[in-house]
This record gives structure tokens, C-alpha cells and sequence, in this order.
């Protein structure tokens, strides 16, 4: 854990001026088995502080890959000249960011390191199980992945904190060949936020979730492919998350807006149906803790909740401080930075697509010919809102009943188009947490979403 260095350098922040300073740690861990051999072992840890000093809306910006109290004088002393060279030279007058709540002693979990070692004879344990259990596959993959963030934070004008982001993730990979020959696979991240004993300290809670994936492999390897058109379909939790960040939350993050998303033109107007309301959540949701619970931005900001959907209608955008003085909104705790040498910038943290009152089953019995998207691959998406996302498991839906799986395919289509065609949602919410969103920096997020019924373009053979 980081000793508090930072603080005691709040006596030192200049007059008239609004400054940040975040000593900011970073661990990695990653083990990688491929059919039982280790490929891959990797610890990486990098560590030192930043100073965003804002004078009238112009800041300085320096950072230092030590930490030391000497270090932290010479972030603060640079970023300081900074903002006043630029504020002395600025044409126009400027205006400063309205003041946050004061300081707040923020929750933090200890970020505890186990031996390599450990990590390595896990991964073993679980490949050993998958080996012995299915050995009709044509190929395994077994992989660790560990990532922590240790952050102090100290402001002149907001909160201040030390916050740690730990999460861990055993990654099952399965292929087997498909009735033509060709390879088929599928993935399963298991873990969350905490430690390795916080999240496998029984591995065998694994294995009944290994055997589902081991069986949808299977159903895989006899699949079809999906007729390519408009369809009538059934997006699961984990496909309705995936929209609800790649083609959703990036359109309404503000620096985005600013850069002519589609979002800018749709505030306060309908962009889905009645029966979509989307939330960026910021540490609890439903009554339980989020995958990756947020509680202070890396400005300075207390996280709350961000309703940006409600009913159909575009309620609001993701913001940092500046951005949300220039659309008269409240900040929400969405500035994050990834290293100490980044500036925060605006990110999502749990976006979630609120679950409704409907059921699977009905939805299925619903539909005569079409499909249930359960999982994918991939996505990306730009600003307009047109998003293309890879479909790694499916299932035909003929005369209400689940028929053949589908080989892999893609989804594509405008969401704010798309999202107006949902007309039934499921009780059920699926989170995923083990990703990184690639925004000019890695950031973790959390992402879900219910089972939702809408009419999408399937793409074919």
C-alpha cells in the first residue's frame, strides 16, 4: 500500500489556484497456460505522482516516476508555473470550477500479493480439470489476470482519498473442431474485484460453470449459421452490456459530445423505447456493491450514480469538472486516469441497462424466427452511434423453442435506432467486469445488462 507522501504537500498549493495531486500505483500479475505448458508469467509494477494545477480554467499538468517528498515538490512546483505561465498569457478571461464537497476519508480494500507460484499452480489445477474431464478438445487455454490501482488523492477544493481498485480474472478458453472441420471456441472470465483469495480460494466453484461452457462448445461445434437480415432477436446481459458501453457510454462521455457524437443533438429526446433506462453506476446498484465500485475520481469528485437514459429519453452526459461547467451539469466522479502520468479523463465505471418485468421464457415463446444472442467477442462502435459487435454464442429460435446454436457472426446498427425497437426486457441482470475499455488509455469498467427483445441486422455466412 502507498505510504501517504501527498498529503503533507497540501500546505504547499498556491493561492487562487485549484490543484490535485494523486500518488498512483499500478500492479499487474498475468499467467497464461496453453494445453498445460506455461507460455506466459509477468509481474510489472510502476509507481509515481502527478499535480494538475487549474488557474481560470487553465491548467498545468506534471508528473514523476519516483515517490518521494522531493518528488512531489517538483510535480507540484512545475504544474503550478504551468497553469500561472498560461493563465498570464490567455486572450480571454477564464472562469474557475465551481467547488466540491471537502474532504472524505474514502473505503478502501488492501491489495494483497500472492507468490507467483500460487497463481501458476491454480491455473494447473483448473487446466488439470479441464484436461482430464474433456479430452476430445482440440486445444485449452488457461489464463491469470491480475490488475490493482492504489491512488491517493489530495485537493484544495473537492474531496480527498485513498481509494484501491484490485480484481482478479481466470480466463477459460475451450476449442474443439466443428462438424466441417474448422476450430470453434469459447471463453469464460470468472473472478471480480479483490484479491486471488477473495475470488478462487475454492477452485472447484469453477468447475460447474466450466462444464455449462464445455456443453455450449459443444452445441458450437454442431451449429448453423444465421440468416443474414433484419431479425427479430433476443440480446443477452452480456450482448445488452456491451451496447449499453461501446455504442451508448461513449456517445454521451462530454469530451465526445464536445467532439460531435450523436448525443450532442439528443439531449432530452427519445433515443430508445419506454422500456430503456441506462445507468452509469457508481459503486452500488440493485442493493449489492457493482463489479468495480468507484467512490472518488481521480479530480477530486465524490462518485455518485449518472442517469443518462430514463424512460427512452437522453437525460444526461458523463462528465469531468470542466466539462460540466460548460453544460451546466453536475460532475459525478467520472475523470479516471489510468497511470500516475495520466490526466484524467472522462470514463465510464458500471453502465448498466436497467432490467424490466419481463421473462426469458416468454420472450423466447414470443418469437417465431429468430435468435438468442447470448455473448460476444468483440465490438466497436464510433461516435454516430453505429456499432458493429461479434456474436461468439447464439441459438436459433424457431416457433418459440431454442433451436440449432450459431456459428460465429456479427451484429450490426445504429443504436439509437436499434434501441427504440426493444419491446420486452427481462428481470435478470448478467454483469461482466474483466475487460479494460481502450479510451487513449486502459481503464477497467463494469458493464451489464437484462435480456432484451428488439429487431437487429444478423450478419450471415
Amino acid at each position: 500500500m502507498l505510504q501517504d507522501i501527498i498529503t503533507p504537500q497540501k500546505s504547499r498549493f498556491a493561492d487562487g489556484v485549484q490543484t490535485v495531486m494523486r500518488g498512483h500505483e499500478n500492479r499487474s500479475r498475468g499467467v497464461m497456460l496453453l494445453n498445460g505448458s506455461l507460455v506466459h508469467n509477468a509481474r510489472s509494477e510502476s509507481r509515481g505522482i502527478s499535480a494538475r494545477v487549474t488557474k481560470n480554467g487553465r491548467y498545468g499538468f506534471s508528473s514523476a516516476a519516483g515517490y518521494t517528498e522531493a518528488d512531489a515538490e517538483n510535480v507540484l512546483r512545475a504544474a503550478t508555473e504551468n497553469a500561472l505561465f498560461l493563465d498570464a498569457r490567455a486572450k480571454e478571461a477564464g472562469r474557475s470550477y465551481p467547488p466540491l464537497a471537502g474532504d472524505l476519508v474514502t473505503p478502501w480494500r488492501p491489495i494483497v500479493d500472492f507468490e507467483q507460484k500460487r497463481l501458476i499452480d491454480a491455473c494447473k489445477t483448473v487446466d488439470a480439470y479441464v484436461a482430464e474431464k474433456y479430452p476430445n478438445l482440440s486445444s485449452r487455454r488457461i489464463v491469470y489476470r491480475e490488475d490493482s490501482q492504489d491512488k491517493i488523492i489530495v485537493t484544495s477544493d473537492a474531496a480527498s482519498g485513498h481509494v484501491t481498485y484490485p480484481r482478479c480474472y481466470i480466463y477459460v478458453f475451450l476449442t474443439a473442431e466443428s462438424k466441417s472441420g474448422a476450430p470453434v471456441e469459447l471463453f469464460k472470465a470468472f473472478g471480480g474485484a479483490g484479491s486471488f483469495e477473495d475470488n478462487f480460494g475454492d477452485l472447484s466453484s469453477l468447475y460447474p460453470e466450466i462444464d455449462k461452457l464445455y456443453s455450449q462448445l459443444m452445441d458450437k461445434a454442431e451449429g448453423v449459421y444465421a440468416e443474414a437480415g433484419v431479425k427479430t432477436v433476443i440480446l443477452g446481459g452480456m450482448m445488452g452490456g456491451m451496447l449499453a458501453h461501446e455504442a451508448v457510454g461513449h456517445t454521451v462521455e462530454a469530451d465526445l459530445v464536445l467532439g460531435g457524437s450523436v448525443a450532442g443533438p439528443n439531449l432530452h429526446k427519445r433515443v430508445a423505447s419506454d422500456l430503456v433506462t441506462l445507468i452509469d453506476y457508481a459503486n452500488t446498484a440493485f442493493g449489492e456493491t457493482v463489479p468495480l465500485p468507484v467512490y472518488l475520481d481521480d479530480e477530486g469528485t465524490l462518485a455518485k450514480d449518472m442517469p443518462l437514459i430514463e424512460n427512452g429519453i437522453l437525460t444526461g452526459y458523463m462528465n469531468n469538472r470542466e466539462t460540466a461547467q460548460h453544460f451546466g451539469m453536475a460532475p459525478a466522479g467520472n475523470a479516471r486516469a489510468w497511470d500516475f502520468s495520466d490526466e484524467p479523463l472522462i470514463r465510464m465505471r458500471n453502465t448498466a441497462i436497467q432490467p424490466g418485468k419481463d421473462t426469458l421464457e416468454d420472450m423466447i415463446a414470443s418469437i417465431d424466427d429468430g435468435y438468442y444472442l447470448i455473448d460476444s467477442s468483440n465490438g466497436q462502435a464510433d461516435l454516430t452511434g453505429e456499432f458493429m459487435f461479434g456474436v461468439s454464442l447464439g441459438y436459433e429460435i424457431k416457433h418459440g423453442k431454442l433451436g440449432h446454436a450459431l456459428l460465429d457472426t456479427t451484429v450490426s446498427g445504429i443504436a439509437f435506432e436499434m434501441l427504440k425497437t426493444v419491446d420486452m426486457v427481462s428481470s435478470n441482470i448478467t454483469w461482466s467486469s474483466s475487460g479494460f475499455c481502450g479510451k487513449k488509455q486502459p481503464m477497467p469498467v463494469g458493464m451489464a445488462g437484462p435480456e432484451m427483445r428488439c429487431k437487429i441486422t444478423i450478419g450471415g455466412r
